[in-house]
């Protein structure tokens, strides 16, 4: 229990806690690569964009809640890292947002993020419902 108990109702505690087997760990090591690339490309092909530091702080708070998704120890730890990363892809692809195909494509990102986030969200009360634990194991 690393980060300590994050909700606890009657007999259920849910921890913030992370998940590391070997899928894990080269899920991590291929987020962090290919993220790391990413960053890098990004600062090149960017280097004129006067907001470039707004455009790097919404990839790597998207790498940040990939994190959390892939070492996630429970299914509610991962729909958080799930949101997050929803968010941020709106981020993402409406930063130029005085192009209105960034703006529509922002958009219909944010409403297909919305529409899966509530599936998921169904299927975990669903699997909490009929086994009385989020946990992995």
């Amino acid at each position: 229990n690393l980060f300590g108990t994050w909700i606890s109702i009657g007999t259920m505690n849910i921890n913030w806690d992370v998940y590391y087997d070997s899928l894990s760990v080269h899920m991590l090591l291929t987020v962090s690569v290919v993220s790391f690339a990413v960053h890098c490309y990004s600062m090149v092909y960017m280097k004129a964009d006067p907001h470039l530091n707004l455009f790097i702080s919404y990839l790597s708070l998207f790498t940040f809640f990939m994190v959390v998704l892939v070492s996630a120890n429970n299914m509610l730890g991962m729909f958080v890292g799930f949101e997050g990363i929803g968010i941020c892809s709106y981020l993402l692809i409406g930063y130029w947002s005085h192009r209105l195909a960034a703006s529509k494509s922002a958009l219909k990102a944010i409403v297909v993020n919305r529409i899966s986030d509530g599936l998921l969200l169904w299927s975990i009360i669903w699997l909490w419902w009929y086994t009385g634990s989020l946990e992995y194991d």
